[in-house]
């Protein structure tokens, strides 16, 4: 069983940068890869970007390529997402997720088992 909870959110105008994190309980955070997802209101939860257990593979989405850093801290059991150059289509609730360590499928919310609250992230013209 793993336990996310996400932080960091908040206002910020267009342009800035935000730093989310993700803090995980339990003893093997490193087998698991994590990933961060996005839902706005009114839209589907989409894909944003994914990190592997060792850190050594990452993938994004393309409307973040760029702009979002994603990375890992095994020692803190904590994700990161480094968010810059923001802009008001980033406003969304953000959501950390962990799941197998197997490379396939990672931009597919259901392979993830392990979903955080979320943290909201506002983003203004």
């Amino acid at each position: 069983q793993v336990q996310l909870v996400e932080s960091g959110g908040g206002l910020v105008q267009a342009g800035g940068s935000l730093r989310l994190s993700c803090a995980a309980s339990g003893r093997t955070f490193s087998s698991y890869a994590m990933g961060w997802f996005r839902q706005a209101s009114g839209k589907e939860r989409e894909f944003v970007a994914a990190i592997s257990g060792s850190g050594g593979n990452l993938y994004y989405a393309d409307s973040v390529k760029g702009r979002f850093t994603i990375s890992r801290d095994n020692a803190k059991n904590t994700v990161y997402l480094q968010m810059n150059s923001l802009k008001p289509e980033d406003t969304a609730v953000y959501f950390c997720a962990a799941r197998s360590a197997t490379w396939t499928m990672i931009r597919e919310s259901a392979s993830y088992t392990y979903w955080g609250q979320g943290t909201q992230v506002t983003v203004s013209s």
